[in-house]
């Protein structure tokens, strides 16, 4: 048996950075090890006063992988960059 702890799995972190670079976001993906079809998508949002230092983060919320997907394309389409100055390791 697995514990929770170990159950969920981050295999991939995105950000997007709007066109004035004072908002940012990040979609970070999840795996479930035990049970695929409850894998999500957690979506960060907050703002950044100088790209020197970390992000303020606002808020998060949790979706589906695929309206996460779906989210990150709409926000590309809109005007916003990918970024990876925030990137971390995981």
């Amino acid at each position: 048996m697995v514990s929770k702890e170990k159950e969920m799995k981050l295999t991939e972190e995105f950000f997007l950075m709007n066109k004035k670079r004072n908002r940012l976001k990040r979609f970070r993906k999840f795996e479930n090890i035990a049970h695929k079809e409850n894998d999500y998508m957690e979506i960060d949002f907050g703002y950044i006063f100088r790209t020197s230092t970390k992000p303020d983060w606002k808020g998060t919320r949790i979706e589906s992988v695929e309206d996460g997907l779906k989210e990150y394309e709409d926000m590309l389409k809109e005007g916003w960059k990918k970024t990876n100055l925030y990137k971390r390791n995981f």
